[in-house]
Formats: structure tokens, sequence, C-alpha cells
């Protein structure tokens, strides 16, 4: 079976793969105020998917299998300086560009000292709800056309990535209350998601590193600075 299609037999009947509507990156702060329950709940559904039979962590390969054993080797792995392909000897860029050796390293330990929270947590993760990476109608769908970097790993990875694309939404305290209003209990919530943050936050800010993009490394840095006290408030 091709990567797509086990993809699509892995996923909850409810997930949209061929949605109607718009880029949910049209939507401003108040109209994602009204309907970001329904995103969660969208979102929430791909993390039911039945995994049984995909084993390991990471991203997706061309036939659907995983990278790595553990979480550690995972979050760890993603940043070994002499991983073939693009990331070769990647560590020359503390030199050659704007990324901060020091800060990358302070947040890269941030991440190792909070992976056991999320080692064994195993889910099938979208990986890409950037905005403009979600369709909606703003009222009752939102669908994910996009499986290309979708893989295994804690579920709380995909509120991330919309945490870090628009801060000011505030994805984890209204994910927060929104559990708390359906009595859904995410065990050590705080800090699985700073370590998920962690990880995403320093691997984006790397990219946007290596194609000199000095603005939106500054945005990053501001946003993974001040997500801690931002979590430990709730």
């Amino acid at each position: 079976m091709s990567k797509d299609s086990i993809i699509r037999s892995t996923l909850s009947k409810k997930v949209c793969i061929t949605p109607n509507g718009f880029s949910a990156d049209q939507l401003d702060m108040e109209q994602f105020r009204v309907c970001h329950e329904l995103f969660f709940d969208k979102i929430m559904e791909i993390h039911i998917s039945d995994i049984k039979g995909i084993e390991g962590y990471g991203e997706f390969d061309d036939e659907c299998k995983t990278e790595y054993g553990s979480c550690k080797e995972f979050l760890v792995g993603t940043f070994a300086e002499h991983k073939e392909g693009y990331w070769y000897n990647w560590k020359e860029m503390f030199e050659t560009t704007v990324l901060d050796r020091d800060f990358f390293e302070t947040y890269l330990q941030e991440m190792k000292d909070r992976i056991p929270y999320c080692e064994g947590k195993r889910y099938l993760v979208y990986n890409n709800t950037f905005f403009s990476n979600m369709i909606t109608d703003g009222k009752t769908t939102v669908g994910f056309p996009d499986w290309s970097r979708s893989g295994i790993g804690d579920f709380l990875l995909d509120f991330v990535i919309m945490d870090l694309n628009k801060p000011y939404l505030q994805i984890p305290e209204r994910l927060f209350e929104y559990c708390k209003k359906r009595n859904f209990v995410i065990p050590d919530f705080q800090e699985r998601f700073l370590c998920m943050a962690y990880y995403k936050g320093i691997d984006v800010l790397r990219w946007h590193a290596s194609i000199d993009d000095t603005e939106s490394c500054t945005s990053i840095m501001k946003s993974i600075s001040e997500l801690k006290d931002r979590i430990y408030a709730l």
C-alpha cells in the first residue's frame, strides 16, 4: 500500500482530507475565537486514529515507516549534525547565519529535560497545522489536505504548531480551557506542551536561519522565550 493509502486507512472516518472552504489563515482573531473549538474538535479526531501496526516515532517516509524507536531518539535525532541531506553539518550555521548558539542550546536542553514526560505518547499527528494548511468554512468544517509531514508523536505537537504560527491566538490557553470544559485530562500537560514546543520551535528557527530570514527568527525567538511563563500560568 502507498503512504497515502495507509494514512487514509488509519485515519478516523470523521477526518476530512478533501475539504471545501477557504484557508484558515484568512480568519481574524475574533473569527477564530468564535470557531476555535471546531478546530480543536477536528484536530482531536486525527489523534484518535488507530495506529496499531505502526511502530516508532517521527515523520513517515514514502512507505509510511518511522525512523526512530523512541521519543528521545526522535527529538534528539532531529538535530543530529551528520544527518544526511539538507541538514548535514548544519551546526556551521552558528558561524554563518543569525542562528544563536546559546539560545539554541538553551532550549535544546529545555526540550531534553522534558522528554520523559512525552515518552510513550504515540499518536498520529498531522504535523502541519499551520493555518495556511488547514481549510475551513468557519462554521462546521476543518479539513487537512496535505499529509506530507505526518507521522507519530505526542498529539500536543499539532497544537504547538498552531501556537508557533500565531501565538497571539492563545492556543495553549484555549486548549487548556477546552479540555477542562470537557473533563478531558491531559497528564503532564504543561511539560509535554513545552517539550513539543521547544522541539518544533528550535527546528523552525533553524530553518528560517538557513534561508536568512532574520525577521522570522526574531519573532520565533520571542515566542519561544515567552512560552514558559504562559504555560506555567495555566
